[in-house]
């Protein structure tokens, strides 16, 4: 007798999968093992292993005890599958598990649908591309989609202006059909009425019956302030016209924010690259940002670095959710000069003398210097005196 697989391993699932994930993956299987539809060799004792997995894991009692004992906490001599399936499934209830599983798509067992339904219209999707400044601000826009519009003859109905209704021929009023053979068996929508169990003795001739037809319709999307690339908006009953007076679908409005030529966003921040000359980070002072409000100054310290950020605090994303808004961080960028005339090479050769402790002007003979900063201001200030002398 060949060894016993494990549960999870059968339906092909992960130990902490939840009901539905199980539930799903029983279904698919079992589908597709079952005898009815598999004729294939092994199909039937697949089938049974499957059922028997699902019974298992479909119940909480017993899934902890086989979590916690393996095969011996769920025997199966006790109350479980031990002979069930002998004498061709004779001992098998479709209600008890495809009740559950399977919803109403089973003919022989569990919940039947119980009369004629509507169908609702289809759901559809767009993509909108909006400009960051956009985002930030919010804005409304509109634009024209191709769907199933409501028939402006019959107002939606699918008849003539005092047509009756009979019977649906194909599916006797019941709004489904019921396709395949034996025990599986599969109920579908009625394609003749789309499960409205009744047609009209006299069809709309401009929309053959079916109160829509395809049109165009204009869609105004308002877009909040704070949206983000990707989210996603939901426009109900703007998708496609259901058939004879059902409701609408919904229209899903995906959205693209364009990359912005200047600032990066991450989340509610956003990030700016501010290049500022050398003699600016050695020294300090004010500097110019850009904003999505326009420029502000920021004050740059003494000895700034390259890649530095200075926060401006508020000049981010507002928040979609309130009030919050994020910040903008300015990536200081010292920019290295470059082509220099004599004059200013020389200086920069006596800056460095002085910094590294060579000829008249090193750090040594230079008094009270205590760090970096104090060596670049006693240079630039023995410049100013040597000037000042002459």
């Amino acid at each position: 007798m060949a060894e016993k697989r494990d549960y999870y391993e059968v339906l092909g699932v992960e130990k902490n999968a939840d009901d539905q994930t199980i539930k799903r993956a029983f279904k698919r299987l079992a589908m597709k093992y079952h005898p009815d539809r598999n004729k294939e060799p092994g199909a039937e004792e697949k089938f049974k292993e499957i059922n028997e997995a699902y019974a298992v894991l479909s119940d909480q009692q017993k899934r902890a005890a086989y979590d916690q004992y393996g095969f011996a906490g769920v025997d199966q001599n006790q109350g479980g599958f031990g002979g069930g399936f002998g004498g061709g499934f004779g001992g098998f209830d479709f209600g008890d598990i495809f009740g559950d599983a399977f919803g109403d798509i089973f003919g022989g067992g569990g919940r039947r649908r119980s009369g004629p339904t509507v169908q609702p219209g289809e759901d559809l999707q767009i993509q909108v591309s909006i400009t960051l400044e956009e985002a930030v601000k919010g804005i409304k826009k509109k634009f024209k989609i191709n769907k199933h519009v409501t028939c402006d003859c019959c107002h939606g109905t699918g008849c003539e202006e005092g047509s009756s209704t009979k019977e649906c021929p194909t599916c006797h009023g019941a709004g489904a059909i019921l396709k395949g053979n034996g025990i599986f068996r599969i109920q579908e929508t009625c394609p003749t009425c789309h499960g409205k169990g009744k047609i009209f003795e006299k069809p709309c001739k401009k929309c053959n019956g079916e109160g829509r037809y395809p049109g165009k319709q204009e869609v105004e999307v308002d877009i909040p302030a704070g949206v983000d690339d990707g989210m996603r908006m939901t426009i109900r009953g703007a998708g496609e016209a259901g058939r004879n007076g059902a409701p609408a679908g919904n229209l899903f409005v995906f959205i693209r924010v364009k990359p912005h030529p200047i600032f990066e966003r991450e989340d509610m921040d956003l990030y700016v690259d501010v290049p500022i000359s050398i003699t600016t980070a050695t020294l300090g002072g004010k500097v110019e940002v850009p904003t999505l409000d326009g420029k502000i100054s920021l004050t740059v310290k003494e000895g700034t670095q390259s890649g530095t950020q200075l926060r401006a605090k508020g000049k981010g994303i507002p928040s979609i959710h309130g009030s919050a808004v994020g910040d903008l961080y300015c990536r200081i960028i010292v920019e290295v000069p470059v082509n220099l005339n004599n004059e200013q090479k020389e200086l920069l050769k006596k800056f460095d003398d002085s910094i590294n402790g060579k000829g008249s002007k090193s750090s040594s003979n230079l008094p009270g210097v205590k760090g970096f900063m104090d060596k670049v201001k006693a240079f630039f200030d023995g410049i100013a005196d040597t000037k000042k002398n002459k």
